[in-house]
């Protein structure tokens, strides 16, 4: 049997599993498909909880950082960011 990751990574809108995704990334280790980000205007989930109830497993969750004083509203980066994995068999007639 050989084994290969598919690592998902979605960007929800808070930090509950159960929040809405705003952004997403797809990775495929077998080599089966090549997905880039924005390459859809759906995202593959609509929230954390959907993948996992797909079977995805989830192996990081954000580190939760308070805003400083005065930058409770700047705009930055994506900070709810949540990766999971896939572990697919790739054996010939899989």
């Amino acid at each position: 049997m050989s084994t290969r990751q598919q690592v998902l990574v979605l960007y929800l809108a808070t930090s509950a599993l159960d929040a809405p995704v705003v952004g997403w990334s797809v990775y495929d280790g077998t080599g089966r498909t090549s997905p880039t980000t924005g390459d859809s205007d759906e995202p593959p989930y609509k929230s954390g909880v959907h993948a996992l109830e797909d079977g995805w497993r989830l192996f990081q969750a954000a580190q939760l950082i308070p805003p400083y004083p005065g930058s409770e509203y700047d705009v930055s980066f994506l900070k709810h960011e949540f990766f999971f994995e896939k572990l697919v068999d790739t054996s010939a007639g899989s």
